[in-house]
């Protein structure tokens, strides 16, 4: 008769043997970090992924859930950890908590975009993505020192996407783990100026195609919601990979990573004697520059656009409210009797 610490070790050695292929990199939990524009969309994204029918409520800072699936009839079901950062890029220094040397080999990043602002695309991408690869490679480093392995497996698997002949291997440089770019509000980028959609889906084309990326757009619509949870159930429980592709500014892009070339997306969208005027580095920089030349970024104060969650009536405390206002008030008070008290020490002097 088995005893119950022999039956336990069975068990978790038959998980352990369903939830990794291959060499070890794979694992059975999977993890998806969902970061982007501040009102972009994430939460309604998430909700509609799990299958949650409930209004989405604003994400304070960095929120945490999860989902449950089976690849097939009579298989165990595999666990997804969905987390979240609200705030937009006002809270980018809580991009460390999910992601650690524990966890990073399960991680995927989906960046959502809000593409009814196209004048604070580009800082809340270059912000975020900067943020996150800067953490990630702090990390791949530190996994490196305990298992050298794992880190030149991870550091191959950026590569899985683009096939060895394709012509820009040499060319692009793909982000450390695997990302998603979904620009959200469709609806609304529809309506504008041709021009505008050129050039904002060229920008975003490159961008994915640079970082080694999917790219998607997105709206209220079910038909494009059914599309974007086919791609997330992909990355959260390794299901159903799209090989879809969709490069017309007039409908919603759809570009599964690795299926876009630089050939293909073309030169930035600037008349030929400007763009010896301008002075880059790098191609990312020169799309970059024509990109801001026609959506100047304004300038974010992103701390002052956070909401005293204190005041939001979703986390109302009648009793803890009053008590919060009688201590407002005693504030005020004091307030004014010091400054009264400081005018008084002036006048005396």
């Amino acid at each position: 008769i088995e005893t119950l610490w022999e039956i336990a070790k069975t068990e978790v050695e038959k998980r352990g043997s369903n939830g990794t292929e291959g060499d070890g990199v794979e694992i059975g939990e999977k993890s998806v970090f969902f970061i982007g524009s501040k009102n972009g969309g994430k939460t309604t994204i998430i909700l509609r992924c799990l299958d949650r029918d409930e209004p989405p409520k604003p994400t304070l800072a960095l929120e945490y859930t999860y989902g449950r699936r089976a690849k097939g009839h009579n298989t165990p079901k595999n666990i997804a950890h969905f987390w979240e950062l609200g705030g937009g890029t006002s809270l980018l220094d809580l991009i460390s908590i999910p992601i650690t040397s524990d966890t990073l080999r399960t991680f995927s990043i989906v960046l959502v975009l809000d593409l009814s602002k196209p004048n604070d695309l580009w800082p809340s991408m270059e912000n975020l993505l900067q943020a996150t690869r800067s953490h990630v490679d702090k990390v791949m480093m530190k996994v490196g020192k305990t298992n050298s392995k794992a880190a030149s497996e991870m550091r191959q698997k950026m590569w899985s996407n683009m096939q060895k002949d394709h012509p820009d291997r040499e060319l692009i440089d793909p982000f450390p783990i695997p990302l998603v770019i979904i620009g959200s509000k469709y609806d609304i980028f529809q309506d504008f100026d041709s021009e505008k959609r050129k050039v904002i889906c060229k920008t975003l084309r490159f961008v994915a195609h640079y970082y080694g990326a999917s790219l998607m757009f997105t709206s209220k619509s079910e038909a494009l919601l059914l599309k974007i949870r086919g791609v997330i159930n992909q990355l959260a429980f390794g299901i159903d990979k799209s090989k879809s592709i969709c490069v017309d500014q007039n409908k919603p892009l759809f570009i599964t990573a690795g299926l876009d070339s630089l050939s293909q997306i073309g030169s930035p969208p600037v008349p030929d004697n400007d763009i010896g005027k301008l002075h880059a580095r790098s191609p990312m920089e020169l799309w970059k520059k024509v990109y801001e030349k026609l959506f100047p970024p304004k300038s974010i104060n992103t701390l002052k656009d956070i909401k005293d969650p204190a005041r939001d009536p979703q986390y109302a405390e009648s009793e803890v409210d009053e008590m919060r206002i009688q201590k407002d008030q005693e504030l005020e008070q004091y307030k004014r009797s010091s400054s009264k008290s400081w005018k008084q020490i002036e006048l005396d002097s």
